[in-house]
């Protein structure tokens, strides 16, 4: 037929064109899902260049350097307790009596409620006189003699007074005693009024204290400190008394002693005075009593006093 139209050619149906809409919608639908921050995005799509999107990989990242825990010190162990209570004994002795204990390792302080009071050393004072003059020789780049070295045995071992008054001499008497209160920061301490280093006035926790200045070396110095221990430990004789005679036999030759003992005819009194330096502690035992007592009792007194404060931690 002339006049007929083919259909198709140029023609756009309208069935195609709504086909090629649809299909044009889809694809811009799947577009927007996949698009990153759309609304219609899919939950599961990774968002990209979001260094706070989750990721799926269990263990496999270290954690960061704030999530670490800071790793916790250990503390330091508390020091082993010394064999010694911290508490008042009541003994039912004639007199005047007052102990301390120092620990050397804390510095801590323990002692009888009067443990401030003085008495006279008498020859505990010794350790300091043959301690001040070590010192000081060395520190003038001197060497003592071996005649200096053993009269100094004399004095520690056996408590020569003849030869304690010729080393006080030495070391310019009372100002030993001054160098004494200085080094040893005591606090209780005096120079006796005469000079003389047997009315040296201490009390038990200044004389814990001296032992604490000749254990680290203070009052001897560093050159001669270890010779002076081991003669203080060597005491003998009728001055082996008193503090270190409260601990087993084992355990007496490691404690360096000094001790003190005199009748005082003007008070009409006996001064008995213990020192010793055992590990890790200094102690001080000062006792005082009628002079017709005689000397024995102050000196079991010492040991008495001692044993009350170990109790039964030995």
């Amino acid at each position: 037929m002339a006049g007929s139209r083919r259909a198709g050619g140029g023609d756009t149906s309208p069935l195609r064109l709504i086909a090629v809409a649809a299909v044009l919608i889809g694809l811009v639908l799947v577009s927007l899902r996949l698009l990153p921050g759309s609304p219609l995005a899919s939950p599961a799509v990774a968002q990209w260049g979001d260094p706070s999107a989750p990721v799926d990989r269990a263990g496999d990242s270290a954690p960061g350097r704030s999530s670490r825990s800071a790793p916790t010190a250990s503390p330091s162990p508390s020091p082993e307790p010394l064999p010694f209570a911290d508490e008042q004994i009541d003994l039912d002795l004639k007199g005047w009596y007052a102990w301390s204990v120092l620990d050397t390792r804390t510095g801590k302080i323990i002692g009888s409620k009067n443990m401030d009071e003085t008495n006279t050393t008498a020859s505990l004072i010794k350790a300091w006189i043959v301690a001040d003059y070590l010192r000081r020789a060395d520190d003038a780049g001197q060497t003592p003699s071996d005649a200096k070295l053993a009269d100094a045995t004399r004095i520690i071992r056996d408590s020569d007074n003849t030869r304690a008054e010729q080393f006080y001499n030495s070391v310019g008497r009372a100002a030993s005693i001054k160098r004494l209160i200085s080094l040893c920061k005591t606090t209780d301490s005096s120079v006796a009024a005469d000079g003389g280093w047997s009315r040296t006035a201490l009390s038990p926790r200044d004389t814990a204290r001296l032992g604490a200045c000749i254990a680290d070396g203070r009052a001897a110095g560093p050159k001669w400190t270890k010779w002076l221990i081991k003669e203080m430990r060597l005491v003998r004789g009728a001055g082996d008394f008193g503090i270190r005679k409260a601990f087993p036999e084992a355990e007496r030759k490691k404690i360096a002693i000094k001790n003190g003992w005199i009748d005082r005819t003007r008070e009409q009194e006996m001064h008995i005075n213990c020192l010793a330096i055992g590990d890790n502690w200094t102690m001080g035992v000062m006792v005082r009593y009628p002079i017709n007592m005689g000397y024995e009792y102050g000196m079991k007194n010492c040991q008495k006093i001692t044993e009350a404060v170990l109790g039964d931690t030995p």
